[in-house]
């Protein structure tokens, strides 16, 4: 029901006939509603992580918040009835418990890269940086009901640059580098000529 009419109230009298209980089994097992939403939240944290967890890591924490960042655009994109709960429920002071699960893998990133030497921030900052752009465009998509990868790509980067103290343009060098030297280092995958035309192209763009 929630994922039908994203960002609408639902009723309780309407969850039980459709689940076919009386309002008493539902206070039973959830106290009142706002219980009932935090277990839906709850799930839709669970369907998150487990897209998340699905990709293997990149072995680079720059490289693995870049894909973080659109994983997380993508799922907020295709599940607006959960995201809206999820992210777009305000009530100052308060956050969902499950928020922190991702939260805590996103810090664990950036601790990655300030151990590194990567950030020019504090980790902390670092995560607070992403969190809070990636959360505001994947709301903007939603509310306008159109997806702009553009603009959560520029946005992205440009968040990247800011915590690692490099210009967007050195960052999509890197990613254009890290593809190059991925290529170079399993020929067998494309071909031979593949992969000197590929490495060709992509060191035109490097230079661009």
């Amino acid at each position: 029901m929630i994922a039908a009419e994203p960002g609408e109230d639902v009723s309780l009298r309407a969850i039980c006939a459709e689940v076919g209980v009386k309002m008493p089994t539902l206070y039973h097992f959830f106290g009142n509603k706002q219980g009932l939403l935090e277990a839906v939240v709850e799930r839709g944290f669970d369907l998150y992580l487990a897209k998340k967890e699905s990709h293997e890591s990149s072995g680079d924490p720059i490289q693995d918040l870049r894909d973080g960042w659109d994983a997380h655009v993508a799922f907020g994109v295709a599940n607006p009835g959960f995201y809206t709960l999820m992210y777009g429920k305000i009530r100052p002071g308060y956050s969902p418990a499950a928020q922190s699960r991702p939260s805590e893998i996103l810090r664990s990133l950036t601790d990655k890269a300030e151990a590194q030497g990567r950030l020019v921030v504090a980790s902390e900052q670092a995560a607070a940086h992403i969190l809070a752009t990636n959360i505001g465009v994947t709301l903007r998509m939603i509310i306008l009901a159109q997806e702009d990868w553009e603009l959560s790509n520029a946005t992205r980067d440009g968040v990247i640059a800011a915590i690692t103290g490099t210009s967007a343009a050195d960052s999509q060098r890197s990613v254009i580098h890290q593809v190059l030297e991925y290529a170079n280092s399993r020929p067998e995958v494309l071909g031979l000529e593949e992969t000197a035309m590929l490495s060709a192209w992509l060191r035109r763009l490097s230079e661009a």
